[in-house]
């Protein structure tokens, strides 16, 4: 039998800008209930969160890790997030299964824009939510800034329980406002002497104090009225107000934390205990046919996978959360995304990169599992009988591309295991390989992201790699008409081969009337995979060349098409007709016209004004106001067209269209400009012509490339 029921289970996730303490804060509350008997520091790279070889090296958080603790009854399941907005998708994946957040903002700096950006994933969530002022015992703690930022940023419904008596190095009490009692700390921190307020505290604690009865009592008619009949709420009336206020995000409670000096984090976990909510007092989670999944122990087995790791020498482990039911050692569901049926048998809690065997996890506990076969992040897995399929975590967007490839010839296979095992890991990296540019592509997050990308292959797969600016997919047309023929004549000794045509090109659009001064027979329009049209007509008078070799021309000119003669991009928006040619009896065939349709079409391209298209991309930036001019000048160095701005709460969203071409080091420089406050999403919009004198440049480069390799 599970040690804890569903509801004396709590998952919290911590969250915060890099450097708020969040990893400080994880190991106090282990320290506190007795996991461990010393706290570990980042700095000496001891911590039971950060033990990846990577986070020692760079000194912060890269994934997110699951710890747990018992306290006073209850087990909290910890979920430690990193702070850097490339690595949101693990902060996504915990907040998917977390039931209560508790954002940390360093007392030093306040709002921090990774604190805004998280904002959005928990607004997504409705994620209950907590404010931890940490790092209170710094000279520059300013406390009551951070709360008016938080504020201003998040809404009144940001409402403080606790705040310090004093800051900076002689922090060391704090009043809770939700006990009325004064928390007095010993230098080294720990557990607190409670203490009555004193007489100089009490006009501003009982103050703080109605605003967080006003607050409470004003998002539940009942308490409301009991407020109005007493004129005050006792703790467990507070208690139950809280938790339903959390839950429909009505309210953001504030505590106070010292995670370096451990001062305060008892409090927050006795908190965590007695009114955040358990999975099971959330709302039912849909499934992706809208149905109610009731958070109950008594239902049928249900588990969401939302995080796989890969462990050297022992592979592939499952993070899991219970979703309904009781699972349990030996089970065997099956898997809703492939069918496939996978047995558990091994099931774990773990502790940063410790595992402990445990029998069976109950709804609304997490988990770990190994070795299952065919499952991967975002499947559902259940008991036989009954579907269920569970909403799956939607990840943000890539924001960079580069092209990535081997130092060493031949090992491009070991790459590419590696970066398959890297993409069941990160649902946020994308792999892509283009045909069309003959490059493998990595869509990831940013220049941290990439580097990350690159330690694991290099020192777990030992695999030496580098990442190169990625080609880029334009097109090529024409503006005019021209016309061309090409003789296609070889002989070598017995059948030889001949060929002749004569050729039409004209630039195609929609509804354009048909050829003029031309007998047209026949008409192939072909929907191009890499967008635009050809469209071919047969206009052959007399049988100056059979019918059969029409398709070989036709051959030709699609060959030359996906080779362009400027560039070697893609050919697009073509009408082509052949109008005449000439045949031998003996040595026409296929092989002859297909290469007399390709010479034709190339010199006929060549005098038709040929045009290079270049791919258009809408961006959307959302920048601070104070440094909306500066996003914007940088656009317009980038051949930015800005379209329109808009609004958005604290942000100002600057809509612009920009060639693809000029975005490589955006994500970089962005933010520079902006010390990292600002952020930008990209779609494809067009294809438009490049200028003048970038066409000549790009001819110039291919034409110096082609030369090298001949």
């Amino acid at each position: 039998m599970a040690e804890f029921d569903t509801s004396h289970v709590k998952n919290i996730v911590l969250l915060g800008h890099a450097g708020s303490g969040k990893t400080t804060l994880a190991e106090c509350m282990l320290f506190e209930a007795g996991l461990i008997t010393r706290r570990g520091t980042v700095e000496e790279r001891n911590t039971v969160s950060d033990y990846h070889d990577l986070e020692h090296e760079r000194g912060n958080s890269i994934f997110s890790k699951l710890l747990h603790t018992k306290w006073r009854g209850y087990k909290i399941n910890i979920l430690d997030t990193p702070g850097y907005d490339d690595f949101v998708g693990e902060v996504v994946s915990a907040l998917r299964v977390a039931d209560t957040g508790i954002m940390l903002l360093n007392a030093v700096m306040g709002v921090e824009v990774g604190t805004d950006i998280i904002w959005e994933y928990t607004e997504h969530f409705k994620t209950p939510m907590i404010f931890g002022v940490n790092k209170l015992d710094d000279d520059n703690a300013d406390f009551d800034r951070a709360v008016r930022e938080a504020k201003n940023h998040f809404g009144n419904k940001v409402v403080v329980v606790q705040y310090p008596v004093q800051q900076g190095a002689g922090f060391h009490e704090i009043i809770d406002v939700l006990r009325m009692t004064l928390y007095k700390f010993r230098d080294t921190g720990g557990k607190p002497e409670k203490l009555p307020i004193p007489e100089a505290e009490k006009e501003k604690a009982e103050m703080l104090h109605r605003e967080l009865v006003e607050a409470v009592a004003s998002n539940d008619e009942t308490l409301m009225e009991k407020y109005f009949d007493k004129g005050e709420l006792d703790e467990e009336e507070m208690k139950e107000g809280m938790k339903k206020a959390m839950i429909n995000h009505d309210l953001f409670p504030v505590f106070c934390l010292s995670a370096e000096r451990n001062m305060g984090s008892g409090r927050l976990m006795g908190f965590i205990d007695v009114v955040c909510p358990s999975a099971n007092e959330m709302p039912d989670q849909l499934t992706k046919s809208r149905e109610k999944l009731p958070c109950d122990a008594k239902g049928r087995a249900c588990m969401f996978v939302f995080k796989t790791v890969s462990e050297p020498h022992v592979g592939e482990m499952s993070f899991f959360k219970v979703y309904s039911g009781t699972i349990k050692t030996g089970m065997e569901l099956v898997n809703e995304t492939t069918g496939s049926s996978e047995k558990l048998n091994q099931l774990f809690v773990v502790e940063g990169n410790k595992r402990t065997n445990v029998n069976e996890l109950v709804a609304g506990d997490i988990g770990a599992t190994l070795k299952l076969k065919n499952t991967h992040v975002n499947n559902t897995l259940h008991e036989r009988g009954k579907n269920i399929e569970l909403e799956p975590i939607v990840f943000p967007s890539p924001n960079m591309t580069m092209a990535i490839e081997s130092v060493k010839k031949g090992e491009e296979e070991r790459l590419s295991v590696a970066l398959h095992q890297l993409r069941e890991e990160d649902p946020t990296l994308i792999i892509e390989f283009s045909p069309e540019l003959k490059q493998i592509l990595v869509h990831c997050q940013g220049d941290m992201h990439l580097a990350v990308i690159k330690w694991k292959i290099e020192h777990l797969n030992k695999v030496e790699v580098k990442f190169i600016k990625p080609r880029i997919p334009y097109r090529e047309t024409i503006r005019r008409m021209a016309e061309a023929n090409y003789r296609h004549k070889k002989q070598s000794g017995g059948n030889g081969q001949f060929g002749e045509v004569f050729m039409r090109i004209e630039p195609w659009y929609e509804s354009m009337p048909e050829p003029k001064g031309l007998n047209v027979r026949g008409r192939d329009e072909i929907a191009l995979d890499w967008g635009g049209k050809l469209v071919y007509y047969n206009c052959i008078v007399g049988g100056a060349i059979d019918l059969r070799f029409l398709p070989s021309i036709l051959k030709g000119v699609m060959e030359k098409m996906h080779e362009g003669p400027l560039t070697g991009s893609y050919v697009r928006d073509v009408r082509v007709c052949v109008y005449d040619g000439k045949m031998h009896p003996v040595d026409s065939n296929d092989i002859s016209f297909k290469i007399a349709g390709l010479k034709a079409f190339k010199q006929a391209f060549q005098e038709a004004d040929p045009q290079i298209l270049e791919p258009i991309y809408n961006v959307e930036v959302s920048s601070p106001d104070d440094l909306t001019g500066s996003v914007i000048g940088d656009l317009q160095t980038r051949r930015a067209i800005v379209e329109g701005m808009d609004a958005e709460g604290h942000f100002t969203k600057i809509n612009a269209k920009v060639p693809l071409s000029e975005m490589n080091d955006y994500c970089s420089s962005l933010r520079s400009i902006t010390q990292g406050r600002a952020k930008f999403k990209m779609r494809f919009l067009e294809y438009a012509p490049v200028p003048f004198e970038i066409q000549k440049k790009l001819q110039e480069e291919y034409n110096k490339m082609a030369k090298e390799e001949a």
